[in-house]
């Protein structure tokens, strides 16, 4: 953590194997090596296939596999079988993200890590759970479109996948939780434990609210684009500038707050416009109010006023804005990583924080094989 050099980190002391590749594993991964677990990623010789992406995959290797540790070894070979076994009997845990049943075959799936390791936790992420789909490739994108996530995230009759790999970064971020509960519980037993977490139930749960939702009024639900907001203003306005502005009036206070500052007693004395509800039926005649006043202010002037206002708000932004971000720079939200290629860049911590302190970066991402010589000599030495 930062500001505590001195204070041990949560994990510090259990050893991690990570078998992962592209997201789901390495984001697992990532998650306990932040937390201080000393995670050593099995990469094949030459490394995993990961580094090599270019186009939307180019920074998954760079921003997932920080704080680890790499070793290369073919566990396909019987060397190479034998050195991975080795390593599983002084792990804590073991993640694999690989094709269904890829490790069982190789003699590594989780009865043979069981047997070698029973206080071992092994951490099985799939793109599904057990059940008919269960032998079924999956992607990120697969299961947005099959859980209805695209279909909510697009207009009417344009289902659109999330524009972030939502589902492979929240399973691994549920992997992790499952293996801290697995953790716990080893405490208590002294037992291993089984842990799985996949795509597809992943992006289901992320529809629980609109399952419910349905359940609730008996009828389909409309793609975010086309639903009826419960709020009268809560939309992106074009200001003076040619940017654009969200924002979102939930309440009558907001309501009160924003007349205030943006100069319209007039709008605030409408009876029709009294209550968030009375807005509501009164969008016809309140929303071009509001477009006719914003396409004169600049988004600066908007942002000012919206502060003073206390009103959510948001100017639209790209994933490269946030590089020099003044909150996320003020505290401790953004890590100096070295990435691939030798590129001094910064990227986001994990969100969270214990009594304060952040939980920061303590190693850039390693190259392939990195730490072969010295797990593999180490390990050499415990079995003399």
């Amino acid at each position: 953590m930062t500001g505590a050099a001195t204070k041990p980190l949560p994990l510090a002391g259990i050893r991690v194997l990570e078998f992962g590749h592209t997201i789901l594993g390495p984001c697992c991964g990532m998650v306990l090596a932040d937390f201080g677990a000393e995670v050593i990623k099995i990469e094949p010789p030459g490394g995993e296939r990961t580094r090599r992406l270019k186009g939307f995959g180019a920074g998954y290797f760079a921003f997932f596999n920080r704080n680890k540790k790499s070793v290369t070894l073919d566990y396909k070979t019987p060397e190479g079988l034998a050195t991975a076994r080795a390593l599983i009997q002084t792990a804590d845990v073991v993640i694999e993200n690989m094709a269904p049943d890829a490790l069982t075959r190789a003699g590594l799936g989780p009865d043979d890590a069981r047997a070698l390791n029973p206080q071992l936790i092994y951490c099985s992420l799939k793109g599904f759970l057990g059940g008919p789909y269960a032998n079924r490739a999956a992607l990120d994108e697969v299961v947005q479109m099959m859980s209805g996530l695209a279909y909510m995230t697009g207009p009417p009759g344009m289902p659109l996948r999330a524009g972030t790999s939502i589902s492979d970064m929240l399973g691994g971020i549920f992997g992790a939780m499952g293996i801290l509960v697995a953790l716990r519980e080893r405490d208590r037993t002294h037992e291993g434990a089984i842990v799985e977490a996949a795509l597809f139930e992943t992006a289901a749960f992320l529809m629980g609210q609109f399952m419910a939702a349905s359940a609730l009024t008996g009828k389909p639900v409309p793609p975010m684009p086309a639903r009826v907001s419960a709020w009268a203003v809560y939309e992106l306005f074009e200001t003076a500038d040619a940017k654009r502005v969200f924002i979102g009036i939930t309440s009558d206070h907001h309501w009160a707050s924003f007349c205030r500052e943006f100069g319209r007693a007039d709008l605030f004395a409408e009876p029709a416009f009294t209550t968030n509800e009375m807005r509501v039926e009164g969008r016809n005649r309140l929303i071009p109010e509001l477009i006719a006043l914003f396409k004169f202010l600049p988004a600066a002037d908007i942002e000012r006023r919206c502060v003073a206002a206390g009103l959510p708000f948001a100017n639209v932004g790209r994933p490269e804005d946030l590089f020099d971000d003044p909150h996320l720079n003020s505290n401790g939200s953004l890590a100096a990583t070295v990435i691939p290629g030798d590129i001094h860049t910064k990227l986001p911590t994990l969100p969270i924080r214990i009594d304060g302190d952040a939980f920061a970066l303590r190693s850039d991402p390693p190259k392939a094989g990195e730490h072969t010589d010295e797990i593999l000599s180490a390990l050499k030495r415990d079995q003399a």
